[in-house]
């Protein structure tokens, strides 16, 4: 089974969500009507306008700021029907939206949602970053040692909230690639106040080509999804 490819460059988060739902509707109904393809779905990627989503379950207090300010910056706000809890994209952020029949491939959901985990993990360890899973909570970590060897200074790089009806998925993951860090600090990202938030080049400490980590990333979700 193959997976497709489209990279949408910059676009506004509203005309994103409208595509993702177009597919995400196509390929229910495909399921529906029992309709067979070679490709199981489309990997999206995107680089948003400045914008804050709050998922289903989220909580409007987590955004920090009242939204007459948020305008005045520039950026946007949508509560959404994605899993998870309120978080940033823009600029500088690799957003991956995978519209796929997950049955097809042979996975259930918590398997995708931990394929998409791993996929980041093995992109940023290109990097030499070891992020990681946090048990309790989706994405992707980082973190530090403390004196007696106990990890501390927990850090997401990458936020994932998905979507997911009769196996088909939308939605998605996020990974901080140059993302300025400040937009972060007007919300309670993904509804945490003990932790925070990173990027690769903050981590790295030097400029990073955002197309070669798209590209990494990509394949190495590709290979993990059909086990190529």
């Amino acid at each position: 089974m193959k997976v497709g490819y489209k990279d949408l460059g910059t676009m506004p988060y509203k005309e994103c969500w409208d595509l993702q739902q177009s597919l995400f509707a196509t390929r229910l109904e495909m399921r529906r009507r029992g309709v067979q393809t070679e490709e199981c779905g489309t990997i999206l990627t995107v680089e948003h306008t400045p914008v804050y989503t709050l998922g289903k379950s989220g909580k409007q207090s987590n955004m920090l700021i009242p939204e007459s300010y948020l305008k005045s910056l520039g950026a946007e706000f949508f509560h959404i029907d994605r899993g998870g809890d309120i978080t940033f994209h823009g600029p500088g952020q690799i957003v991956c939206y995978p519209i796929l029949d997950i049955d097809s491939l042979g996975i259930g959901l918590r398997r995708y949602i931990e394929i998409l985990e791993e996929a980041v993990i093995v992109t940023v360890t290109h990097y030499g970053i070891v992020a990681r899973r946090l048990e309790g909570a989706t994405g992707v970590w980082i973190c530090d040692k403390d004196n007696n060897g106990e990890p501390t200074n927990w850090r997401k790089i990458c936020a994932i909230g998905v979507r997911a009806s009769h196996f088909v998925t939308m939605h998605g993951l996020a990974l901080n690639v140059s993302t300025d860090l400040k937009w972060f600090t007007m919300i309670n990202p993904c509804g945490f106040v003990d932790k925070g938030v990173t990027s690769i080049e903050k981590e790295c400490g030097r400029s990073i080509d955002t197309n070669e980590v798209k590209e990494l990333l990509v394949a190495n979700l590709k290979r993990l999804l059909t086990n190529e």
